[in-house]
């Protein structure tokens, strides 16, 4: 019988520099995983000139699948539906693992169980990760999110394929990875966290974070908006709400702040601040959260002081 995968890695790819798909693909294959152990998934998201061409000396390696451009989300959700593995990672293209950290992660997976592993990224290209790695755990995902502000980029958990269930990716969706974590974090009932700089994430200029276009940034704040209203409408056992309700309320924070800083119009802010209120996202909880979040609540909550607040973002 054919072994099953200990890790399916899910690689969306669109208009990627090959050099850099290349370096991604490579740094998955140093690991110490057999061919039987894991499972390469490349999603061909329509690329102009088929990812496939400049790999065809490592074509036997991977899974690849090539549809008509659709987004992130649904190459995201082709890849978890090919998945066989027990584990799933999620790495765009032009980023890539870091062995050593990455190695450690895996440990965590093959000898502690785990639902979940949370480990860290660097933008910094560093020669001799340090060693060893603490980790902590393991703790249930809700446990965790009261008491931490988590990181929504999906690709910084190795997570149990199972815990999944009917969870996807929402398409079309600027920022899917904030309502889609929450969600998955609150499935694990075994979490362990670890310093590893397990991952490479490269600052991209054109990125959608750093995209101020208008109709870019009314479509990136509309579907925020649209996550909030999905988070806190969502059913979640009585538990789970404290930790839901952190996650909702750092975010609405954050939304607030692009806001400002992105429309940079005060008549924009209030209007938001209305819908919000009218959602019941706003007023912020009173909650030490962290002290950035208290001395925003706080600045927010008077006019005077959200004015004051309104000139320092801008002028960042």
């Amino acid at each position: 019988m054919q072994k099953q995968p200990l890790v399916s890695f899910i690689i969306p790819a669109y208009n990627v520099d090959a050099d850099m798909l290349r370096e991604c693909l490579e740094s998955i294959m140093a690991l110490s995983l057999s061919r039987e152990e894991r499972e390469i998934i490349l999603i061909d998201d329509g690329s102009d000139v088929p990812a496939i061409c400049s790999l065809t000396d490592v074509a036997d390696e991977i899974v690849y699948l090539r549809q008509p451009n659709k987004g992130l989300s649904e190459a995201r959700n082709i890849g978890i539906k090919l998945t066989t593995g027990r584990f799933v990672q999620f790495v765009d293209a032009d980023d890539h693992l870091i062995r050593a950290p990455y190695e450690h992660c895996l440990d965590i997976a093959r000898y502690h169980n785990p639902d979940l592993v949370l480990f860290e990224s660097t933008s910094k290209e560093e020669k001799q990760p340090k060693t060893p790695f603490a980790y902590d755990g393991p703790k249930t995902g809700s446990s965790y999110m009261r008491q931490n502000n988590m990181r929504a980029a999906a690709w910084g958990y190795l997570f149990e394929r199972q815990i999944l269930g009917r969870l996807r990716f929402t398409p079309g969706l600027y920022h899917e990875d904030e309502e889609f974590t929450p969600q998955l974090m609150l499935r694990s009932e075994r979490l362990y966290t670890t310093d590893a700089k397990a991952y490479y994430y490269r600052m991209r200029s054109g990125s959608i974070v750093n995209n101020d276009n208008p109709e870019h940034t009314r479509h990136l704040l509309a579907d925020t908006e649209r996550i909030l209203e999905h988070l806190q409408s969502l059913v979640v056992p009585e538990h789970d709400r404290p930790a839901l309700n952190r996650r909702i309320a750092q975010l609405t924070m954050d939304y607030l702040y692009n806001v400002i800083r992105r429309t940079r119009d005060r008549k924009t802010l209030e209007e938001t601040m209305e819908r919000l209120t009218q959602k019941g996202l706003y007023p912020l909880p009173e909650r030490n959260y962290t002290k950035k979040y208290v001395y925003f609540r706080k600045m927010m909550s008077h006019s005077v002081t959200r004015r004051l607040l309104f000139l320092l973002i801008i002028k960042r």
